[in-house]
């Protein structure tokens, strides 16, 4: 007997896009356990692996653009347009090469966070096809460039698709013809910290800081940081840093979420994944802004209402001086965590999608 094939897409750009498309794989395997995956995507299998539970093929690709960055905050605009030409200069033979791949994979539907491609190969296949996340790539490069001819392109694919499901919080995406909202994905850690303590022998009274900048290759200068009485930090080890007060989190018997749940505070900058996260965790963010990507008042809006949060500056994190706003956030109330209800809404459309294969 035949089983339904679905095809995932996931971009590499960030970690957020894995955080979102996981635990809706998860939920798509308890409810139709004959379901193969595929899962086509430049994140790395040992990222890939310990979020998504349910049985799946990688195949490592190139992975959409997103938008070149030099840093977790700086956006290369010029290195992105050079990029999207690039990639866009043989579009039509671009589109005919990734319907032929989908042919040959026997994809049944394809389910991209958030390339663009994947759904014109689908889209030329004449299978169905559907986006999921909090973001669009034509909204991020439109933003940045006012190049009208390959908006346009990737545009059509967004529109194209047989619904685009924005996770909130999202950006607004007001030309999408098919957009379905749907409320926050997240992946809820458990709260170990009694645990914690005892492996790291610690005090009531420490506060323990989960520092992560996202997927984007780039760290804080955390040598330069002055210690703050009672304040530890969870750094991961590709950091490589050397101060008295840091822990390398991938040292500790528990996954990220489990620290991030476990964690006072998380130090970052807006992501879907660590915004989102953290308010269904109910732990404080203290965030450097990206005032210049597009996603960025979206994410910081939703997570002022439903969390508890406070910015700190650029300069601040890179010398370590915002002792006041991190014990001023641990000090603020906190209200009750939102609930992720979204991984069920999209797993619930999917279903309807994939009944007739099943």
């Amino acid at each position: 007997m035949r089983h339904p094939h679905l095809v995932v897409s996931i971009t590499g750009h960030g970690f957020g896009h894995v955080a979102q498309t996981a635990p809706i794989l998860n939920l798509l395997h308890q409810r139709m356990p004959q379901l193969r995956l595929t899962v086509r995507s430049n994140v790395t299998s040992g990222h890939l692996r310990p979020r998504i539970h349910a049985p799946f093929t990688h195949l490592p690709v190139e992975g959409d653009i997103g938008m070149v960055m030099s840093s977790a905050l700086d956006v290369r605009i010029e290195e992105s347009r050079a990029a999207y030409r690039a990639f866009h200069a043989n579009w039509e033979s671009r589109v005919e090469n990734e319907a032929r791949r989908l042919r040959e994979l026997g994809a049944d539907m394809v389910f991209s966070n958030v390339g663009y491609l994947p759904l014109a190969g689908a889209q030329r296949m004449g299978i169905a096809n559907a986006a999921l996340c909090s973001l669009n790539w034509f909204d991020i490069y439109h933003h940045y460039t006012r190049d009208a001819e390959i908006s346009a392109q990737i545009h059509a694919c967004y529109a194209g698709a047989d619904a685009f499901l924005r996770a909130t919080p999202g950006m607004g995406m007001e030309t999408l013809p098919n957009l379905i909202p749907v409320a926050p994905i997240a992946a809820v850690g458990e709260d170990r910290r009694d645990e914690l303590d005892r492996h790291l022998r610690l005090s009531k009274e420490e506060k323990l800081v989960l520092v992560s900048m996202g997927g984007i290759a780039s760290r804080l200068p955390m040598e330069s940081w002055p210690h703050i009485d009672g304040v530890r930090w969870l750094v991961q080890q590709n950091w490589q840093v050397n101060h008295p007060d840091a822990i390398v989190l991938e040292s500790l018997p528990m996954d990220f979420g489990d620290l991030l749940a476990s964690s006072d505070a998380l130090l970052g900058k807006p992501g879907y994944g660590s915004f989102v996260e953290a308010a269904c965790s109910g732990t404080p963010v203290l965030y450097v802004d990206r005032p210049d990507w597009p996603e960025s008042p979206a994410l910081v809006e939703w997570l002022k209402q439903h969390g508890v949060c406070r910015e700190v500056s650029r300069e601040q994190v890179e010398c370590g001086m915002f002792e006041h706003t991190l014990f001023d956030l641990l000090a603020a109330p906190a209200p009750t965590p939102p609930r992720p209800t979204g991984a069920a809404q999209v797993t619930d459309w999917l279903l309807q999608k994939l009944s007739p294969f099943g």
